[in-house]
């Protein structure tokens, strides 16, 4: 299948906050083209393949939309007679199942459920009109997820080829109290710049998210290696050679590592969780898990990169989280000289304690908290100022 620029087509990539540029080069790396990066997505164009692999490659990707309709809208039954006039037919088979997701912001119509409902009559009436039958609505694995994005009265319908979110890897059997999701886990790792040979820790490691995301990118294992399916595999121009292409250059890709990969945490029902998730997606021989507190771990020689999610005072409430946090910058201080530390967190206030002057600071959402992500240079005899307390964080 040639990559030329008429069989080429627009994509919609959503992403988390902070990570669009981590995905436009991913998006690039694929043979995407005319790439754009907005708030939490990524626009290109590709082809069919470039589209699987967008699914399948893309660790930062949450959904991979293939838009098919663009028009204004001033009322409700705009809506309703655009949605009903596409040709609906040459995308879905009567007997076959629908659903249908909205985004509304600026509109005149306000409300994302309405506009969702909507959408679903306009092309439940058109087949009972064509064939006097109708799709039916299947919420959770429909024949086709429909995308409806609705700002300022203009109307864009998408498909979405994912289906289920591409956080859902489908190798995580278990979660602790609060996990990151498998892209944003992804998405630190690789705005660390880690270079997929020296050492990798992640020393508060809960489920194993990040330690698992860490094997697979040093690996080289696409993140959609264990889903069971996607959104394309069910569309009427599903091309099963094209995906089996796909997939089998994938397997040739696969690296070797010789670096380690630690992950620890202070619970051992934790770390047995994060064991079973690593046991099932067979990376527990490539990552080696530990019942330790942080305070006491010496990692291994050579330095390396360092991720953490340490408890931010929300779900999970240390005694003392100011306390606490001063306790990891004095480990990071004494044991992990050589080691580039990133550190996200919710409670601004909190990281300053650490004792480090960070070298960067990357505004970064996990779920509906609002946080930093923050890298640290551990040398040896780094210098450090105590800060003052702060009874109202503000950075």
């Amino acid at each position: 299948m040639k990559n030329n620029k008429e069989n080429r087509f627009p994509l919609v990539v959503k992403t988390l906050l902070g990570l669009e540029d981590v995905l436009a080069q991913e998006l690039k790396e694929i043979g995407t083209t005319d790439i754009t990066t907005g708030k939490r997505v990524v626009y290109c164009r590709g082809t069919k393949e470039t589209m699987y692999k967008a699914n399948y490659w893309c660790r930062t990707a949450l959904h991979v939309l293939k838009p098919i309709a663009s028009f204004d809208i001033n009322t409700e039954e705009d809506l309703y007679d655009r949605i009903n006039g596409m040709k609906w037919e040459e995308l879905l088979n009567t007997t076959g199942t629908l659903s249908v997701d909205a985004v509304v912001s600026n509109s005149i119509l306000t409300h994302s459920h309405y506009v969702s409902l909507k959408t679903k009559d306009a092309i439940v009436d058109r087949f009972r009109d064509l064939f006097d039958m109708r799709p039916n609505v299947n919420i959770e694995n429909p024949d086709l997820r429909i995308n409806v994005h609705l700002s300022n009265n203009k109307c864009d319908v998408s498909l979405d080829s994912s289906g289920y979110s591409l956080h859902k890897r489908g190798y995580r059997l278990q979660t602790g109290i609060a996990p990151l999701s498998e892209v944003l886990a992804a998405g630190i790792i690789l705005l660390s710049g880690w270079d997929k040979k020296s050492n990798f820790i992640d020393p508060m490691c809960g489920s194993g998210t990040i330690v698992t995301e860490a094997a697979l990118i040093a690996l080289n294992i696409p993140p959609g290696y264990y889903r069971k399916s996607f959104g394309f595999e069910k569309w009427k121009d599903f091309d099963a050679d094209l995906w089996d292409k796909v997939k089998t250059e994938a397997l040739d890709l696969q690296t070797d590592f010789e670096g380690e990969i630690w992950g620890s945490d202070i619970s051992e029902r934790t770390i047995d969780i994060a064991m079973d998730n690593a046991r099932n997606a067979k990376l527990h021989k490539d990552i080696s898990f530990y019942v330790e507190a942080f305070q006491q771990q010496i990692p291994p020689e050579g330095g390396g990169i360092m991720v953490m999610n340490p408890p931010y005072g929300e779900r999970i409430k240390p005694d003392d989280i100011v306390q606490f946090y001063k306790e990891i910058g004095d480990t990071l201080k004494q044991n992990y000289k050589g080691y580039d530390a990133w550190i996200i967190s919710s409670d601004l206030n909190a990281l300053k304690f650490i004792g480090l002057k960070p070298t960067k600071k990357i505004a970064i959402n996990n779920g509906p908290l609002e946080c930093k992500l923050h890298k640290f240079e551990v040398f040896e005899g780094s210098r450090y100022k105590k800060p003052k307390e702060d009874s109202n964080p503000k950075e």
